[in-house]
């Protein structure tokens, strides 16, 4: 087969995972009911990361973990990243942002402290902003029962380019009058 390589590629691509040349090979023998060895696919997995070592190629072929990945190379890591956070950001809802919010401004916080100010159960929210990890558990109320208390991440001060808790707006600062009805007199 005159194009395998491109098989090669199409695999390594296809995969969610890191693949190794024992499934490249299965799947290869299998579709073309031909015989290949390790060797053979370990030769062209060798063409095909000479291939992507060009500097016109934006990604490389990688081996990690005893399998192949197509990755990003360096390089373009920081602009890779912007786009990361900007689609991680769309990716909170109203209720979450309003929940990170209260939890950025009244750090250390409870849910209870929060669902009181929400006016609604926020367990859902917390547990994402969990999983996102852009709020961390701080420690245990004294209060009776001892709930969490819940503040902001390192990955919070990232997600919003901040250095520390001062930096964030006060409530004077996006305070707006646009709306109010009449003079203001001072």
């Amino acid at each position: 087969m005159e194009n395998i390589e491109q098989y090669i590629e199409a695999l390594i691509f296809a995969s969610e995972q890191g693949i190794r040349s024992e499934e490249i090979l299965y799947c290869l023998q299998a579709a073309f009911e031909q015989d290949f060895s390790v060797d053979d696919i370990n030769i062209h997995i060798g063409n095909i990361t000479k291939k992507y070592l060009q500097d016109a190629m934006a990604i490389e072929l990688v081996k990690i973990n005893n399998g192949y990945q197509f990755l990003t190379k360096k390089a373009y890591h920081p602009v890779i990243s912007l786009l990361q956070l900007q689609r991680s950001k769309k990716k909170l809802s109203q209720a979450a942002l309003e929940t990170l919010a209260i939890i950025a401004y009244k750090q250390p916080v409870t849910k209870t402290d929060v669902e009181q100010i929400r006016g609604v159960n926020c367990d859902y929210s917390i547990q994402k902003l969990l999983e996102k990890e852009l709020i961390t558990i701080t420690g245990k109320s004294e209060s009776v029962g001892k709930p969490i208390l819940y503040g902001t991440s390192n990955l919070f001060m990232d997600y919003f380019g901040i250095n520390n808790i001062t930096e964030l707006p006060q409530l004077k600062e996006i305070t707006d009058n646009s709306s109010s009805i009449g003079e203001q007199t001072e």
